[in-house]
């Protein structure tokens, strides 16, 4: 295993993490656990370990994950272990405290390595951390000893990430970036500027569900697998320290102990592979296109119907290039369903004429070209509108 220096945390981090969200029985924290259940869970960790991911990031609102994880963690050796666990800010920091005492038994240890306030995805979300002071109790537990570093995480955009992160209240970020979603790498680089650790969420889901590709992807990235390539190109592209695996089962962590065993000769081919998948995009889509589509695009809330027209034009991109349709269907159709986690509305309102082209052309004047924007957004709608999804804390 690979390891990296996590900021100004100081800790060794494994280049590979061991998402607790997966392996976990139920999303409802009371449910009973099963002897099944929890005999997956602790051969993940142990084969997690096996291989020298030493790194377990679990959440409160993971439903059962703490309290299954704090079932073997105490049998385990706590000094080669980095545990940590994430707590929503709300709008009470003694609830937040009190939230984090309970988290903190359900895993039953005297202290966490890293606290990351959850979920801070909107300006809502930063109000609710430094203003109402989650911040300043997740810092009077490290005074107690409770907690070594805070941390955030975040699915928000990157102008929001970059004005939590220019606070300089925190010690590490989780967010995503992948091939597929590079718009934070300015973030990133934020960060990096600041001694702060760096943390993808979701690499093998939220990157393309690459568990399952099109074979149109997996040709591609030949001679690599898309999973190994998104893996050895995210951590080689940015100042990025870590990609968390949210295991479901032991094996799933072997495909990327692989892509870090052979890092040396993987580098190459990840690049040599990167630049054919550009090329192909410029070649489905037309390199101007490709060199100018995010420009000048309004945020969702700025726009008519709050339709989310970066995101569209970025699943419609790999949907039309790569063959990505069920992944783009999957995001997709989250819209509207999603709260600060996924926000804004799919592309239907211009359809059904809610939103007219017009409306959508006065916040689009400053695009390179605005009415092939106004196509994609129909021919986007058209390829991957289908069941609505809800985010899997919500059962979906």
């Amino acid at each position: 295993m690979r390891y990296s220096r996590f900021g100004r945390t100081e800790l060794q981090m494994p280049a590979i993490t061991c998402g607790g969200m997966r392996f976990q029985q139920s999303w409802n924290a009371e449910d009973s656990i099963s002897e099944e259940s929890q005999a997956n869970l602790e051969a993940c960790v142990q084969r997690a370990l096996q291989v020298g991911v030493n790194h377990f990031e679990t959440a409160r609102g993971y439903g059962t994950s703490e309290e299954q994880l704090g079932r073997i963690l105490p049998s385990l050796p706590r000094d080669e272990m980095i545990v940590q666990t994430k707590i929503g800010p709300n709008d009470d920091a003694e609830e937040f405290r009190r939230q984090f005492e309970d988290s903190l038994g359900r895993l039953k240890l005297d202290h966490v390595d890293l606290l990351a306030l959850h979920g801070i995805n909107d300006d809502e979300g930063l109000r609710r951390a430094t203003e109402v002071g989650c911040v300043d109790v997740a810092r009077e537990l490290v005074k107690d000893g409770k907690v070594r570093f805070v941390g955030f995480s975040t699915h928000g955009d990157a102008d929001l990430i970059q004005k939590v992160v220019e606070t300089d209240r925190f010690d590490f970020v989780n967010l995503h970036y992948f091939y597929i979603s590079q718009e934070k790498r300015r973030v990133i680089e934020a960060a990096n500027g600041l001694d702060m650790g760096v943390f993808i969420i979701s690499p093998c889901d939220k990157g393309g569900m690459l568990y399952s590709p099109p074979d149109k992807l997996v040709e591609l990235c030949r001679p690599l697998t898309p999973m190994k390539f998104n893996d050895v190109w995210t951590l080689a592209s940015a100042p990025v320290h870590t990609l968390s695996i949210g295991a479901a089962r032991p094996s799933d962590f072997d495909e990327h102990v692989e892509a870090m065993a052979e890092w040396d000769e993987m580098q190459g081919s990840a690049m040599e592979v990167a630049q054919r998948l550009d090329a192909e995009m410029g070649r489905v889509l037309g390199a101007e296109w490709m060199a100018h589509w995010r420009e000048n695009l309004p945020k969702w809330h700025e726009t008519p119907g709050e339709i989310n027209i970066p995101i569209i034009l970025g699943l419609w991109n790999i949907a039309k290039a790569f063959d990505m349709i069920e992944y783009g269907r999957m995001r997709y159709n989250l819209m509207g369903n999603g709260g600060s986690w996924f926000p804004g509305y799919k592309a239907d309102k211009l359809v059904t004429g809610e939103v007219t082209d017009g409306q959508l052309l006065e916040v689009l004047e400053g695009h390179p070209d605005p009415k092939r924007v106004l196509a994609a957004l129909r021919e986007a709608d058209e390829l991957l509108a289908g069941e609505e999804k809800k985010r899997l804390s919500e059962g979906g």
